[in-house]
């Protein structure tokens, strides 16, 4: 364990230049006693590493020492293999790169670990997109890559959901982030942290002007921020349900982030209680797409948005189509006679 953290902050410091004291305890897990006894370790095996006191100082190597040492585990060489997002890369340009990469990975692996390392590739395969996704035009990240890289300020025309009209914006970004196959834009409007989907974004233009972050602010503490603010919205309304059980595989995938408590059994077996929170009274409606097989109990508010709701539903379908959707229907109707006289 000591031979692979002293190697960790060898790497470190080759990679990162001069890093403080504390940042090499918080990645290795460890007291800031121990890092300094690990530095003396490397010191007295020749490393070239050296300390810089004061309020900005860390430890350091001397500027020109490299070692090309990778010291890849049996299990970290097989890590490298098991490729989380393959999408991404594809979506960054660098699919290619990717490639070249692992196979000088590969050649620098020590001989006992390729087999494995090879295997893994073949045998476990991480698919990031999630079931019947619709495929929407390709998301162009060119100009987002680039204002991320350069560090400089963004001008976005972005078309918010539920709107057609986009808005403008210019912002500082920090950073790309892609969830679930989703890519999102995290930046700095005005100052306060905003999150962009890629896809909407209509038009990207980089500008001259210097990016103008936050000091001290990185892009997986604003991305985490962001998170919580989205899957921690309060529950304003709680609802109180029964589901088939014939569908609760089904209702369970769709409203799990919506379930309070475990769905509950009824006598019978039939149905099972279940018990829901909704940011906002007019989510409820998101239940009718369960049809006959899930009923709202409570509150009565809840039921009569149900209602209300079905009702129109119920008003749309049984009155006659637009003239326009009937002549259509008949057009396409007498193309297919046409078409079945030519056949015979």
């Amino acid at each position: 364990m000591k031979s692979d953290r002293l190697l960790s902050v060898l790497l470190l410091l080759q990679t990162r230049g001069l890093v403080p004291a504390a940042e090499l305890a918080a990645r290795l897990e460890v007291s800031v006693r121990t890092v300094y006894r690990d530095v003396e370790a490397l010191a007295a095996a020749g490393v070239p590493v050296y300390a810089e006191r004061g309020r900005h100082g860390g430890f350091a190597l001397l500027p020109g020492f490299r070692t090309d040492v990778t010291g890849l585990t049996a299990d970290e060489s097989r890590a490298l293999f098991v490729l989380a997002a393959p999408g991404a890369h594809a979506a960054l340009g660098l699919d290619r790169a990717l490639g070249s990469a692992l196979r000088k990975v590969m050649a620098a692996l020590p001989e006992p670990h390729r087999p494995a390392a090879e295997l893994i590739s073949r045998r476990i395969l991480v698919d990031p997109e999630r079931w019947m996704r619709p495929q929407g035009p390709p998301v162009e990240l060119d100009e987002l890559t680039t204002a991320v890289f350069t560090d400089r300020r963004l001008r976005l025309r972005y078309r918010h959901g539920g709107t057609a009209t986009p808005r403008a914006y210019t912002v500082d970004p920090y950073g790309l982030v892609v969830k679930a196959g989703v890519w999102y834009l995290v930046a700095d409007h005005r100052g306060a942290p905003r999150l962009f989907r890629a896809e909407r974004v209509r038009k990207a233009t980089v500008t001259d002007a210097p990016v103008r972050r936050r000091a001290g602010t990185e892009l997986a503490d604003i991305w985490a921020a962001l998170r919580r603010g989205v899957e921690d919205r309060p529950a304003r309304v709680r609802v109180r349900a029964r589901v088939r059980v014939s569908r609760m595989d089904m209702f369970h995938r769709i409203q799990a982030a919506h379930l309070a408590e475990e769905p509950v059994v009824e006598a019978g077996g039939e149905w099972a209680g279940v018990r829901l929170a909704y940011p906002e009274l007019g989510a409820v409606r998101s239940l009718l797409a369960f049809g006959e097989h899930v009923e709202v109990l409570s509150p009565p508010e809840a039921r009569e948005q149900m209602a209300r709701a079905a009702a129109a539903t119920m008003e749309l379908y049984t009155a006659d189509p637009p003239p326009d959707t009937r002549e259509g229907e008949r057009e396409a109707e007498r193309q297919d006679r046409r078409g079945d006289r030519r056949e015979a």
